[in-house]
């Protein structure tokens, strides 16, 4: 890194954001990173904004500023590549904030998964590797929304930002000597799509566990608990911990049809909660289901019976994908997550989808990936110390 902090503008008044749209016209790229503060609220905070072009460095203040679209729009063009390292943590915030999705990504993070780097990799580490700098410690959670800013804040986050053009630019060059370019390609597209950031408002209850165990009551009664605290959160801007801890769930929704008083007597259940809250926990538990809420309950997943022979059959599928990726020199999880061959059993349209075209089909090769997208018509034979999958077709 410079030993002396490079020069930057720093934009907290409306006329100089739009005077940095103007010195930006016609850039060809932009590496950004974002600081921002998330903890105890339901809408994280966006503090600081690092941006940098051949046209200079800036540090723009978005709770300074009334209108942060000069910024955005270079965000969507797409005739700028923008340069993140784990930048759908800034994309995922930019677009809850402002409904914003991203143009023409190249991100550090999975570029480096790509080049050999165990996924995910730190920013400092892969500096460090490709660059040989040096990067500063002690301000990662610092808080961001203080103003004014010390020296010491201020060059924590122009060191996320300066190495970023060099990386592009390394990481580029190295992926496409491999040629894998096209594979980061591929996955950088993900990122610019509006479905990437679209999150279920009822994800909670769709993939709750203690949601499988329950009768229809108990399940109707977490499903409305979970929609008031996810709405009482949004409502005051507190984190949905601080509105109901999670690890009171089961008391509440085992204990409920026994009434107030026996939630009183519970010894996990708070009585400050209980008192604040209990009446209206019974009124939920009343209330007969909805034909929403029933549609909804469909949607969930049965729990199922262990099956040793499907265990057995998603372990040595798995097994494979990791021997594919590591003789690749991915990181499995890169390519896909544990539990994914689960996930294709119950029906999982995406993944199944980004398996049969594109790199991890060419990673993985043709029969592998057949035996992942037809699973549950997969058998497996052990035939003098050899095993086999056998794929039953129809």
């Amino acid at each position: 890194m410079p030993k002396t902090r490079p020069d930057f503008i720093f934009i907290d008044q409306q006329e100089d954001l739009l005077r940095f749209r103007e010195a930006n016209e016609g850039i060809s790229w932009m590496s950004f990173d974002t600081e921002f503060v998330g903890e105890k609220r339901f809408v994280t905070s966006l503090c600081l904004v690092q941006a940098m072009t051949d046209r200079g460095l800036y540090l723009i203040d978005p709770i300074a500023l009334n209108d942060l679209s000069p910024f955005l729009e270079l965000i969507e063009n797409e005739a700028i590549v923008k340069i993140t390292h784990a930048g759908d943590n800034d994309y995922r915030l930019l677009n809850t904030l402002f409904d914003t999705v991203p143009k023409n990504v190249f991100d550090t993070q999975i570029a480096a998964g790509f080049a050999g780097y165990k996924y995910p990799a730190s920013f400092r580490r892969l500096v460090e590797g490709e660059l040989n700098w040096s990067l500063g410690k002690g301000y990662a959670v610092t808080d961001w929304e203080m103003r004014p800013f010390s020296p010491k804040q201020l060059e924590y986050a122009l060191e996320d930002v300066l190495p970023l053009y060099d990386l592009w630019e390394k990481l580029s060059d190295r992926l496409s000597k491999e040629g894998r370019l096209h594979w980061a390609e591929e996955e950088f597209t993900l990122l610019e799509s509006a479905d990437f950031y679209y999150k279920n408002p009822h994800h909670e209850a769709l993939n709750s566990d203690l949601m499988k165990a329950l009768n229809k009551r108990e399940q109707i009664f977490l499903l409305r608990l979970l929609d008031w605290r996810r709405r009482t959160a949004e409502e005051k801007n507190y984190s949905k911990e601080m509105v109901l801890s999670s690890k009171h769930f089961s008391h509440l929704v085992r204990g409920i049809a026994s009434g107030r008083e026996a939630l009183f007597r519970n010894r996990r259940l708070p009585d400050k909660m209980i008192a604040q809250y209990g009446q209206l926990f019974e009124e939920m538990f009343r209330e007969p289901a909805t034909e929403a809420e029933k549609e909804l309950l469909r949607q969930i997943p049965k729990e199922e019976e262990d099956d040793p022979r499907e265990e057995m059959l998603q372990e040595l599928l798995y097994f494979l994908v990791k021997y594919q990726s590591l003789e690749k020199g991915l990181t499995p999880g890169m390519v896909m997550p544990r539990n994914a061959i689960k996930k294709l059993r119950n029906g999982d349209t995406w993944l199944r989808e980004n398996l049969q075209k594109g790199w991890r089909r060419e990673l993985l090769g043709d029969s592998l990936t057949e035996c992942l997208c037809n699973f549950e018509q997969l058998d497996l034979s052990v035939v003098e110390n050899r095993v086999e999958l056998l794929l039953k077709r129809k």
